[in-house]
């Protein structure tokens, strides 16, 4: 008889990481019987309130679902840091006792193995002490994933700087992880800050060198030349078991909106969200209220205003749509602006006919999952990579933006889109008969059945299930 076994998950504790991996773990113990899993929760000392209450909300359900739950770790770390990024490393070191403890005392089978976020790389070490294997999660795009394992090989095989290949802006990249030339421009910023970017590779060198294997968020048809270029470069095998997404959806105060959103005919509406984190001064706000004016197109917008002069390092507050009251005069009738967005609803439904996104990974994935086409405006981190992957290399998507804002241009407040490109994008996306939209129509399709019984995820998945049990200490 076929013995239980425990996988312990260690995503980042932000939704769009968490989330994932909590749909990841549904599949997982759908698929297997003998094996339950446990998801351990950093408590993060500069989480906003909302973010706060959530985690605590899923700590406090567990076990939310039979044989998985979750356990959130106490705030131990000291809070007068106030830099995420050497925070999350002080975290994870912080946390690495506590999550020995927490497991330690667990009243569970024997553990399978631990599948970690990909800022989560140091947890190998607490794998180690109990001599379990390593699997590193991605919540990223492939074409991600290849590129830092690309730029790894560059430093550490050939001695090249991979910061330098950010200095000439207008200069276009042969990358083994696509079929275009990449324009430096769309690479990440955070490649500019030598002493970050170092830290990035490095964790890319350990995961590449210690882990059992790669569990990415994305399915074989949608990013078939990234994944080939992963499995000819890694040792280890990687699983595209995506699209993951968390479809569930949940009744909430939003009826006026959806009942509007019923009286739309098909596809005419466009929907504009910048996530999370996704935010704006007024002077941008001005330029894509005139731009929507002036096309005249049905809209819901997802409005958030920057909570600081800068911009940078808040949470958006809500309540910018109290200062549109004569946009929304002149329109009304034709739109809504609403603060926080139940994006799986509004992309579900039959009105919306295109989205303007920041893309981030999980919009896109949910985006071309009910097949709505994109208008890109990246933000930050990745984002403007995964705009020129979906606009140049797959033809899914029309660009707004394919760049994001440098520093500079935000500190000198030359970081605005003006209504002009943002109609045009606009426009673009929501033309009925083009051949994106008949693209993204396919690749919906595709995705669907990707993850069915059979599908090229359904097996990867199958794969990765198998090779956790048979690698089993």
């Amino acid at each position: 008889m076929e013995k239980s076994a425990n996988l312990v998950f260690i995503p980042l504790p932000f939704m769009s990481h968490l989330k994932p991996a909590i749909e990841l773990s549904k599949l997982i113990v759908t698929r297997h019987d003998h094996l339950s899993i446990t998801i351990i929760l950093m408590n993060l000392p500069f989480a906003d309130s909302k973010t706060q209450n959530q985690l605590e909300s899923l700590a406090a359900s567990s076990p939310m679902l039979d044989r998985i739950s979750i356990i959130l770790l106490p705030q131990n770390l000291p809070t007068s840091e106030t830099n995420p990024k050497p925070l999350v490393s002080s975290l994870l070191d912080h946390s690495k006792p506590h999550v020995k403890d927490a497991l330690t005392k667990l009243d569970s089978p024997r553990l399978a193995g631990f599948v970690l976020d990909i800022v989560c790389v140091s947890m190998i070490d607490v794998a180690n002490e109990f001599g379990v294997p390593a699997y590193m999660f991605y919540t990223v795009s492939s074409g991600f994933v290849s590129l830092m394992f690309h730029l790894q090989a560059l430093r550490d095989n050939r001695n090249i700087d991979p910061t330098k290949l950010k200095d000439d802006p207008d200069s276009e990249l042969p990358l083994p992880s696509f079929v275009n030339s990449v324009p430096s421009r769309v690479l990440p910023d955070f490649m500019l800050n030598k002493g970050a970017f170092t830290h990035y590779l490095d964790q890319s060198r350990r995961m590449r060198e210690e882990a059992k294997g790669f569990v990415v968020n994305t399915f074989m048809e949608l990013e078939s030349h990234a994944v080939r270029h992963m499995f000819d470069v890694l040792p280890m095998p990687v699983y595209t078991v995506g699209p993951v997404l968390d479809l569930v959806i949940e009744d909430g105060n939003d009826s006026d909106l959806i009942k509007w959103l019923d009286d739309q005919p098909p596809s005419s509406v466009v929907f504009l969200c910048f996530g999370h984190l996704g935010s704006f001064r007024e002077h941008q706000v001005k330029e894509i209220a005139r731009a929507l004016e002036n096309c005249g197109i049905r809209f819901v917008w997802s409005l958030r205003r920057s909570p600081s002069s800068d911009g940078q390092n808040d949470v958006p507050s809500s309540g910018y749509a109290d200062s549109m009251e004569e946009f929304l005069n002149r329109t009304a009738g034709m739109g809504k602006i609403i603060d926080w967005a139940p994006q799986v609803k509004i992309l579900s439904h039959s009105a919306i006919g295109g989205f303007v996104s920041h893309c981030g990974w999980n919009s896109i994935l949910e985006s071309l999952w009910f097949g709505v086409p994109i208008a890109t405006w990246p933000l930050y981190a990745e984002q403007q990579l995964n705009a020129f992957e979906m606009v140049r290399e797959l033809g899914l998507a029309v660009e707004i933006k394919l760049d994001y804002f440098t520093s500079e241009e935000k500190e000198n407040d030359r970081a605005v889109v003006n209504c002009q490109e943002i109609e045009a994008g606009i426009r673009r996306v929501m033309e009925h008969d083009s051949d994106v939209r008949k693209r993204v129509k396919d690749i919906s399709e595709i995705s669907r059945k990707a993850v069915m019984d059979g599908g090229s995820s359904w097996i990867s998945l199958g794969d990765f299930v198998n090779d956790v049990l048979h690698n089993m200490p």
